[in-house]
């Protein structure tokens, strides 16, 4: 287990490595970041003293490897925006946005897997059509429109949640919801699926054959094989909502890290942008590592691949 959880800290290192680099050269290289922060009505003067300024008149290489070593350290630079550090902006924004993150990840959960289990016990019947309904549901509704419903419906017409802001823990209900019901469609299907392979097995024969309960032979023995799968979609779906749902956290005026990344890209701030990128990044590997590790506890034959 050991030899395994140090193989795959050592990848997600290398991916983080590489992903610095495409995140420098997508927001230095690609483009003239003086250009782009300076604006269409900057002169050629003010245009090369913020590419001075700013040190974008160095060498590339010398420019990434100065950015590295500095986030290394926790510094990601100052916002020419909000003349803050990027990391105080990153820490005052983080916690509405990993509370809602972890409020939608253990909603699509609740709701997915045992939806998919329950499809799965009672196939073709009419609980797996209204699971499957539910699925399509979320998967086919868009985001924005899912919330300015909600807000319509149950904070202006019913006033029970607010209808914005981060003031208490009603006040992410609404977005939980939006989140989370996006979510659970691949865990309900991937859940739905994995049940029916494994209810299917010969020792599941076996299990019923010996006398087991409903109950063992349903979550002690089908699930934990069938879960596996579930655990890397649902890491995916994690990493997507903590990493922050721009569209759901401007439609409930929710001031986390999606609100940042958006306001960055409508001001070209280059230094916000590349931290925020890179943190979004930061929140897919992490979670893609632990579903292995979780994966790798649940099922030892992964240690060995």
């Amino acid at each position: 287990m050991l030899r395994f959880l140090l193989r795959r800290a050592g990848l997600a290192l290398l991916v983080a490595l590489c992903v610095s680099m495409l995140t420098f050269a997508l927001l230095n290289i690609t483009i003239d970041p003086a250009l782009a922060m300076a604006g269409e009505d900057a002169t050629d003067q003010d245009i090369q003293a913020l590419r001075v300024a700013m040190g974008f008149d160095r060498p590339a290489h010398v420019r990434y490897l100065d950015w590295l070593q500095s986030v290394l350290q926790g510094d990601f630079g100052v916002s020419p925006y909000f003349g803050l550090p990027v990391s105080d902006l990153i820490m005052d924004r983080m916690p509405v946005t990993v509370t809602l993150g972890a409020l939608a990840t253990a909603f699509a959960v609740i709701i997915g897997v045992p939806l998919g289990v329950v499809a799965a016990i009672y196939p073709n019947t009419l609980i797996d059509r209204v699971s499957l309904s539910v699925a399509v549901f979320g998967q086919a509704i868009p985001n924005f429109w899912f919330s300015l419903m909600l807000i319509i419906l149950l904070a202006v017409q019913f006033p029970i949640f607010p209808v914005s802001g981060t003031e208490g823990f009603s006040s992410f209900i609404l977005p939980t919801i939006v989140l989370g019901t996006n979510a659970i469609p691949p865990i309900m299907r991937l859940t739905r699926t994995g049940m029916l392979d494994v209810l299917s097995s010969d020792y599941i024969r076996t299990a019923w054959a010996k006398g087991l309960q409903p109950r063992q032979v349903f979550f002690k023995h089908a699930l934990r094989n069938a879960i596996v799968p579930v655990v890397a979609v649902a890491a995916i779906q994690a990493a997507n909502m903590f990493g922050g749902s721009i569209v759901v956290e401007a439609v409930f005026a929710l001031h986390g890290i999606g609100m940042l990344a958006y306001e960055s890209i409508q001001r070209s701030d280059i230094p916000t942008m590349q931290a925020v990128i890179l943190i979004f990044s930061l929140f897919f590997i992490g979670f893609s590592a632990l579903s292995d590790v979780i994966n790798a506890y649940l099922d030892p034959r992964i240690r060995v691949s």
